[in-house]
């Protein structure tokens, strides 16, 4: 379609989008008319004594996939690794928050890197992430991928339109892990393909890499196969009951856990086991010496983003002795990744900045009582059925109407065709699924904006990730620990803050220690690293920097005052 955009409809039982033409709009339209609304942090005053530390040659984005923080205050005690650096020698920023809904991992990835919204980046789900026919991947297994639906620019595209040297590695199992940390910027890319080797797709190149073809040639994950998953530390340094039957599908939820033999299976089923963490860090690391990164006089970024808390925190939930062993695991690889990049670089020029995705919440059979396997779980099925029914009875097709991750969608032009009045489809579907036990709220798309102006956080969360020309009409928000009925895994996704809150530190020179409790938004992190480097976003952005807190002790807490009688 010459001189069009495309929009999506994004659906519940297909993964299809419907290409249809779609007005061109500002990156700042009307769904960012209040997405400054969110509460800012007040900053304190920038230091004018003390003398700026020099440019860093190296900023290391870190993306820990699914890592509430509240992880890394109960098991500090047990960090001897990255995690434990980071919080002693890093600024730890407790009370961080994604500030959109549907808290998946493409939107999260994108946002983190480029300070803007999902209704700005245009990632708002997985399913219209980074999947890409038309980028085949060079080898391996997956379907192609490219940051084709990614909109506007990344940290990285404002540090290399300062400097045309400015490189970039980004490293990660998921495609979208690796993709969208650095927006659509032809840097070096590669993630796993699910039969033991890294590879890329055709955005990125044509051939791979030599450094990267000897670290596949090592065959990283044949000694693996076999081997068996045990707990890092004794089991009486786990309190967690290791023996809950609705974790991993009621099988094989206890350890030990071995990974499978066969080659096929083993390299597979890998992504579920901590080791793809260790394996992701090598593979960083190679990548850093062949590539020279770091080495100066520019900027370049290393992206690491580690998956394997997602995959242990989905298939056991986030009170498992799986997920508090694999933590402490990320620890003990981010220390290995800290602790290299010094030896191979000068320590006092690099910068780390290390951020969630998302969160999770807990299985609904360990929130709500009793014996009912559904349990907490909404079930829109009947409903939207029952629509798409009444709409083929008029001729028009099923995709027309569609929901995913809370957004229903419909194709206004398709039902004008055929005499329907959508308003009138839309206020029926309203009142039906608000109707369904466990649904908190339904809310038309086009009133977001103005519940968002009155402090509305769930609606400013939609309106954050909904960019103003997808064909969006409703948004879903479930009760509070409340899954999908067809979801039998611990999953994340809703605009509540056990999904949106999220661990951001930053550690490096001029970056003062210490734990800041004022709320900022992961909108923010990006801001910062640019004003860290010395350079500016090179369109509007959402957040803003919070350097000058970092270059400042944090405020003690305050002490109640004394209380006084007669």
């Amino acid at each position: 379609m010459r001189g069009g955009c495309v929009r999506y409809f994004i659906g519940m039982t297909t993964h299809r989008p419907l290409r249809v033409p779609c007005l061109r709009t500002t990156l700042l339209g009307v769904a960012g008319a209040f997405v400054l609304s969110a509460p800012a942090p007040r900053l304190a005053a920038q230091s004018t004594t003390a003398t700026p530390p020099p440019p860093p040659v190296l900023i290391v984005q870190i993306t820990v996939d699914q890592l509430r923080p509240d992880y890394l205050d109960k098991w500090s005690s047990q960090f001897t690794g990255g995690f434990a650096r980071l919080l002693k020698q890093g600024a730890f920023f407790t009370q961080a928050f994604h500030d959109h809904a549907a808290t998946e991992t493409a939107p999260g990835h994108a946002t983190l890197w480029s300070g803007r919204t999902p209704a700005h980046t245009g990632v708002v789900l997985n399913e219209i992430g980074v999947a890409d026919p038309q980028s085949p991947l060079l080898f391996g297994r997956g379907g192609g991928a490219s940051p084709y639906r990614f909109r506007g620019s990344a940290f990285f595209d404002w540090l290399r339109t300062r400097d045309q040297f400015s490189r970039a590695l980004s490293v990660s199992r998921k495609d979208r892990g690796a993709i969208l940390p650095l927006g659509r910027a032809k840097q070096q890319v590669y993630w796993y393909s699910l039969e033991g080797r890294f590879t890329t797709s055709r955005y990125y190149a044509d051939t791979i890499p030599s450094w990267v073809k000897t670290f596949n040639d090592r065959d990283p994950v044949a000694p693996y196969l076999g081997a068996e998953w045990t707990t890092l530390l004794p089991a009486s340094a786990y309190p967690e009951v290791d023996s809950i039957p609705y974790e991993h599908g009621g099988k094989d939820f206890t350890f030990p856990h071995r990974v499978p033999t066969d080659r096929r299976t083993g390299t597979y089923q890998f992504t579920d086991y901590p080791w793809m963490d260790e394996i992701t860090v090598d593979f960083a690391l190679a990548g850093v010496q062949a590539l020279d990164l770091g080495k100066g006089p520019s900027t370049d970024v290393l992206s690491v983003s580690l998956s394997s808390t997602d995959a242990i925190g989905h298939a056991y939930g986030p009170e498992s002795r799986e997920l508090h062993d694999q933590v402490l695991r990320v620890d003990r690889a981010l220390g290995r990744l800290i602790d290299s990049l010094y030896k191979l670089r000068d320590s006092t020029r690099i910068v780390f900045a290390l951020g969630a995705d998302h969160g999770v919440a807990p299985y609904p059979e360990s929130f709500f009582k009793g014996d009912d396997p559904n349990r907490g779980r909404v079930d829109t099925r009947p409903v939207m059925d029952k629509a798409r029914s009444s709409l083929a009875a008029r001729g028009i097709e099923g995709d027309a109407l569609l929901l995913q991750s809370g957004i229903v969608s419909l194709d206004r032009r398709r039902l004008a065709a055929k005499g329907v009045n959508a308003d009138s489809v839309i206020t029926a579907l309203q009142k039906q699924l608000l109707a369904i036990p466990g649904m908190a709220r339904v809310d038309r798309v086009s009133q977001l904006a103005a519940k968002a102006a009155t402090g509305d956080k769930i609606a400013r969360r939609w309106l954050n990730a909904v960019p103003s020309d997808l064909l969006a009409v409703l948004t879903l928000t479930y009760k509070p620990n409340h899954y999908s009925f067809t979801t039998r895994y611990a999953t994340h996704g809703t605009p509540y803050d056990y999904d949106a809150h999220i661990p951001v530190l930053f550690m490096g020179s001029g970056i003062v220690p210490g734990r800041r409790t004022m709320m900022v938004r992961s909108v923010d992190i990006a801001p910062t690293l640019a004003e860290i480097s010395g350079v500016e976003p090179i369109e509007p952005v959402d957040g803003r920097s919070l350097w000058p807190l970092l270059r400042v002790a944090p405020s003690a807490p305050k002490r109640p005052a004394a209380a006084t009688g007669r």
